[in-house]
């Protein structure tokens, strides 16, 4: 009797610890399942939303201070020629003060300089974000003028086609930086301004000449639709003020990863007839580690209509939206001079990540 009841506990043992162990481990497998489809639904949930964009804009670009482009000899007031500035400054630095004055355009440079009453004079230089002071001397060209030997720019203009717009105004263009035609340096802004814009002609592109869309820009207070704060190699960034004067169709996309991308169909929106319409590309190449943070994407325009047009991609196509699947990939960026059909362009993803810096 004793050795029967001993054996019922050991069995009732076994098999209260078998129902806790499988249903346990049902449980647990139960708990990392809710996990995993929260997680899923909180991936789809956190997709980026933005309004694809198309349109042409008018870009205003305020230099931090005046551009440097390179030295040149002067002659002076003696009938001797002098170059004072080389080696002292460099093509791509930005002069910020003169004598501890600020300047932020070419013209307050030049009043400053016609200030001089001393041939040493001081010049604060930005050069990589590194402020530098550089002593240099003024060439007297006559009695009340003097000369620094130094080539300047200051601020730029040009027409683009706006990426995106994001849920906090936020916008993207171009997909590009823009470079000094120059030095080919990337412009160091201190702000910009974007402008409404329509376009007026477009040259058409061909085996070795690029095309390009002109535009008609006016620069005033009517015309401004937002603030640029960014100019990247990933294209310029800012907020849009006048969002229905820009955006007729506001009908949100949301925005593919890089490692979604496929080679195959797609389409790129641009408003080289005065109106935004979609026209038909096909994804070549698509390169997830590319030098370049703008040449991910290698396309080729197929729509007939839009070779037909502008023999494929022209300057001032830049920033055009490519979707693929109903979502937005990214933007164009350049195009091939020997190909005008064929072009970069940049993941949308990249174009994100720098907004939001």
């Amino acid at each position: 009797m004793n050795i029967r009841k001993y054996w019922y506990r050991r069995i009732l043992i076994m098999i209260v610890a078998f129902t806790v162990f499988v249903g346990g481990s049902y449980y647990l497998i139960e708990e990392e399942q809710d996990r995993l489809r929260r997680e899923v639904s909180a991936a789809a949930s956190d997709q980026t939303m933005v309004i694809p964009g198309g349109m042409p804009i008018g870009i205003y670009l305020e230099t931090e201070g005046v551009m440097v482009l390179g030295t040149d000899e002067v002659k002076g007031m003696d009938g001797m020629f002098y170059d004072p500035s080389r080696h002292l400054v460099k093509p791509g630095d930005y002069i910020v003060a003169i004598d501890g004055q600020e300047v932020d355009t070419k013209k307050e440079l030049m009043e400053e300089i016609s200030r001089i009453d001393n041939e040493e004079v001081i010049l604060k230089v930005n050069r990589n974000q590194e402020y530098i002071d550089i002593k240099t001397r003024a060439v007297r060209m006559n009695a009340n003028e003097y000369k620094l030997g130094i080539w300047v720019r200051d601020n730029a203009q040009g027409l683009g086609t706006v990426t995106f717009l994001d849920t906090n105004s936020q916008f993207g263009a171009l997909g590009h930086g823009i470079h000094d035609v120059d030095t080919n340096e990337l412009l160091n802004i201190e702000g910009g301004t974007v402008y409404t814009t329509s376009i007026k002609d477009i040259q058409r592109g061909e085996h070795g000449m690029p095309g390009g869309m002109e535009g008609i820009i006016v620069y005033n207070n009517y015309n401004v639709l937002g603030k640029i704060t960014q100019n990247t190699e990933a294209g310029i960034f800012g907020t849009i003020e006048r969002i229905d004067a820009l955006f007729s169709d506001q009908t949100p996309v949301e925005t593919a990863a890089k490692e979604e991308i496929k080679e195959g169909p797609a389409v790129i929106r641009c408003a080289v007839d005065g109106s935004v319409k979609e026209y038909e590309v096909e994804v070549c190449q698509v390169d997830l580690d590319a030098d370049e943070v703008n040449k991910g994407i290698i396309l080729e325009v197929t729509d007939p209509e839009l070779l037909e047009r502008t023999g494929g991609i022209v300057q001032g196509m830049s920033g055009s939206p490519i979707l693929q699947e109903g979502k937005l990939i990214g933007a164009v960026t350049h195009v091939f001079v020997n190909d005008p059909a064929k072009g970069y362009g940049i993941f949308v993803e990249n174009m994100l990540e720098q907004a939001k810096g």
